[in-house]
């Protein structure tokens, strides 16, 4: 990451960024990418994916929140807000898509790139699931040839074709990565085949997990082949991690809500902070703070991040009404005395990107291996290993000044809560509750398990004005299932938008992916 190659590339890639945020009628069209640029810095591009906007998937999860109206509001009150619910949308095809397809289209005939051809097709496949886990039938089959076959309105595929196919995809690209052959200089890995494999099998377990409620035996086949070690196995530890390591000249601007302008409006989630409070959990002091002056980038004070003082904003509220709710603390100025994110660790403008993790594969091995779907080792075991990787991790995002890493004692401690000690009757509560936690600022993955598992047991907002098609009153269950369609793609991509919204039942907020079942 500090070498002249990275940071040559990572700035080029940065300001190029920012110029690939256009509607999808013009990011299908791509009138010199194939001819002019090197597929490997096409793969380098697509590999800064920015997941962890906080809009929609962190609010629905009751992780973070904010009590404000406008388009603020979107996943805290259940309500459509088009700038936020295409975002995704037009990013991912602006860019991941865009230059994935070309760069896999221009060597995969080569058979001296070989390397390159399967790691761009391991990202895109998590680049569609993604994009298939937020807004089911999206375009796949015709998605980036706009230069390459001149289709700047792709139709829309079926969500689980797309589902079964990135599974194929998945399956034959890692079986084809050869460390003898061509070595890829890239941000996660530098090249390492072994971490690549351990990647594309940890997503195929993803994949495979997605289908415990739909199908078992699929799930179980698709399991048992992503854990065969054989085939290079999952991620066995932190160093496995599929992350993004920025720096204070490379930033995290996917934290600008952290260290933004807008720093002061936004909150830690009450059940989130009661988890981790109620369960005397050691993670509390890297992820909370309390600042006597919240509103300020450079002067926000001494942090209090004692465990015990912390307290996480409701939701079902306004910045109005909000004075009405119990544990109402006050403000200080214009903000409210909430628990923001501690600026020290996660908020720091260097902290890393996570993506796939070891704490979270390990947990999907815990639950696995509680389904019978595979055979070697044990359920608490795999749920400890999880648990403590995370608290691990927590080292990696920044930790600094007064803050320590969490001691192995510390660690320790904590599996001996009583909420929290393994036990057999509430493992599949347990294991998902912990991968709710693993997956704080990785949003994406914690709505798409809050729907697949259940877990945890969150209370419904309830939110006055609230999408019907959501709202409890109405016939919903009180959560977001899905994300609309962008009103531009409805204006020019119309009767491909229209086709799926029909074979979905519907473009709403309350329809459920096809893996979503109640």
């Amino acid at each position: 990451m500090k070498t002249k190659y990275f940071i040559t590339i990572f700035t080029l890639l940065v300001l190029h960024l920012y110029s690939c945020e256009r509607g999808f009628e013009e990011i299908n069209i791509n009138p010199v990418l194939g001819s002019t640029i090197d597929p490997t810095y096409q793969l380098v591009q697509a590999e800064i994916i920015g997941i962890n906007i906080v809009h929609y998937e962190g609010c629905i999860v009751q992780q973070v929140t904010n009590l404000l109206g406008g388009n603020e509001e979107a996943g805290n009150r259940n309500t459509y807000a088009d700038s936020h619910s295409s975002n995704h949308f037009n990013s991912l095809y602006g860019t991941q898509i865009q230059n994935l397809v070309d760069a896999i289209n221009t060597v995969k005939n080569d058979p001296y790139r070989s390397n390159l051809y399967n790691m761009a097709r391991i990202l895109k496949a998590y680049c569609f699931q993604l994009l298939v886990d937020r807004y089911g039938d999206v375009p796949y089959t015709e998605a980036g040839l706009g230069y390459i076959s001149g289709i700047n309105f792709p139709k829309y595929d079926d969500q689980q074709d797309i589902y079964d196919d990135i599974e194929k995809e998945l399956k034959e690209a890692v079986d084809a990565l050869d460390a003898n052959k061509d070595q890829v200089k890239e941000l996660y890995f530098n090249g390492d085949i072994s971490k690549w494999k351990k990647f594309g099998n940890s997503l195929l377990l993803r994949i495979g997990m997605r289908y415990t409620k739909l199908d078992e035996v699929k799930a179980k086949s698709i399991v048992e082949t992503a854990t065969d070690p054989a085939r290079g196995g999952v991620m066995s530890s932190n160093n496995d991690n599929v992350v993004l390591k920025c720096n204070t000249t490379q930033t995290n601007s996917s934290n600008n809500f952290i260290y933004g302008s807008t720093r002061y409006i936004w909150h830690l989630g009450r059940p989130f902070v009661d988890f981790l409070k109620n369960n005397n959990d050691p993670r509390l002091q890297y992820i909370a703070a309390l600042y006597p002056n919240p509103s300020s980038s450079s002067k926000p004070g001494t942090p209090n991040t004692n465990p015990s003082d912390q307290i996480g904003c409701p939701f079902g509220y306004t910045d109005v009404n909000v004075v009405n709710e119990p544990l109402y603390p006050g403000k200080i100025g214009s903000a409210f005395k909430y628990s923001q994110f501690n600026r020290s660790t996660l908020g720091r403008v260097d902290s890393w990107i996570y993506y796939v993790t070891y704490a979270q594969t390990q947990l999907l091995l815990a639950e696995a291996r509680y389904r019978g779907y595979i055979a070697s080792g044990e359920v608490k075991d795999y749920y400890e290993a999880g648990i403590k990787g995370h608290m691990t991790q927590l080292d990696i995002w920044g930790s600094s000044g007064s803050d320590s890493p969490i001691t192995e004692a510390e660690q320790d401690a904590y599996l001996l809560q009583p909420e929290i000690a393994f036990n057999d009757a509430d493992a599949l509560k347990q294991i998902n509750e912990q991968y709710w936690v693993a997956c704080l600022m990785i949003w994406p993955e914690a709505w798409a398990n809050f729907r697949r598992s259940g877990y945890p047991q969150l209370s419904p907002i309830n939110f006055p004005g609230e999408d019907p098609y959501v709202s409890i009153s109405t016939g919903g269950d009180g959560f977001i299932h899905r994300l609309q369609y962008s009103l531009k793609e409805w204006s020019v991509n119309t009767e491909n938008v229209q086709a799926a919204k029909d074979r979905m039942g519907g473009d709403n907020m309350g329809i459920r992916i096809f893996w979503d079942v109640e």
